[in-house]
């Protein structure tokens, strides 16, 4: 039986993929940070049914041990830092949670006499200032925050790995990607949820930043159903992961307003704050998965319109009975 181990199994990505890897007969094997399962709301569908192992990215040694434990034949990193801008308040442990932990998973599996499959989660952030619009996986590489720094080190690592030893070693350089399991801090849930509290009476405006900005935003069960394909392929390599198709925050607003059942709403109790408008970004961050689409025949299942839907009736749920 296929063993895995996934590191930030507790997250979004991490809940999703245990999911997807349990259905498909996989035994796997988790590494988080808190105490147990029961404490990962995530999990409460597959607890019961995966190893656990409390441990943090920080800690040295920490994941060399949870590789040897586990001895799965696939290492799937998703776990690290993913709120980009936390990284400007401490970008030395950014670098150690990002780089430091990749490097040591790439470094554990190399160890292991029956080498594992690795997977680590990059993202679009290693693009920054790049002059291309939709960015592939050879458009040039400029991050504008420490985040995106280390995200382009951990790609560099595991391409380097791969080449100078051989390795089994993908990346998947990651466009934002929702779900009912999206913190509450990013834009996307902050939206569903302030729709969904205005059609419950509970909140009057929502107060936004840039209406015209511009995001490449996916499903993450389709995400994570890439990641299993990468796996399974008869060569590793590097996949940019995304739709393809950039919308505008005003667009994601009236999506989410639909939803809710407010559609008719949106002008009067949208507010933009100047405070929160950053200034144009000159190239849009959308990005081109036709590699992942022409070598793995990856097709996303789940709709923009589905997708947000879907995050709004948990936001209705969540907030009635909070009330």
């Amino acid at each position: 039986m296929a063993r895995a181990l996934i590191t930030g199994i507790a997250g979004q990505d991490g809940s999703y993929l245990a999911e997807l890897l349990l259905a498909k007969g996989y035994e796997v094997v988790g590494f988080d940070r808190l105490a147990s399962c029961a404490d990962a709301p995530n999990l409460s569908a597959v607890g019961g049914s995966i190893e656990y192992i409390q441990g943090d990215l920080l800690e040295t040694g920490a994941l060399t041990a949870a590789v040897e434990q586990a001895g799965a034949s696939e290492l799937y990193h998703l776990a690290a830092p993913t709120f980009v801008p936390d990284s400007w308040n401490d970008p030395s442990e950014t670098i150690r949670a990002i780089v430091g932990s990749s490097a040591e998973l790439l470094s554990a599996a190399l160890a292991q006499e029956a080498r594992p499959k690795v997977w680590v989660s990059a993202s679009a952030e290693v693009f920054g200032d790049t002059d291309a619009s939709p960015q592939a996986e050879e458009s040039p590489m400029r991050p504008r925050s420490p985040y995106g720094v280390a995200k382009l080190a951990a790609l560099g690592l595991v391409r380097t790995m791969r080449e100078h030893h051989g390795l089994f070693a993908c990346a998947g350089i990651l466009y934002n990607h929702e779900s009912p399991r999206r913190p509450a801090q990013f834009l996307p849930r902050k939206v569903t949820r302030g729709a969904a509290a205005i059609a419950l009476g509970l909140e009057d405006e929502l107060v936004l930043g840039d209406l015209a900005a511009t995001r490449d935003w996916s499903d993450a069960r389709d995400i994570v159903g890439a990641m299993m394909l990468a796996m399974s392929a008869e060569r590793p390599s590097d996949y940019i992961l995304a739709s393809g198709e950039g919308r505008t925050v005003g667009q994601l607003v009236e999506v989410a307003f639909a939803a809710a059942g407010i559609a008719d709403r949106v002008r009067d109790c949208v507010r933009v704050d100047p405070a929160l408008v950053r200034p144009p970004e000159p190239i849009a961050p959308v990005g081109d998965p036709s590699r992942a689409e022409r070598e793995l025949g990856w097709e996303r299942q789940i709709s923009f319109e589905q997708m947000i839907a879907e995050m709004v009736q948990a936001d209705l749920v969540d907030l009635r009975g909070a009330s």
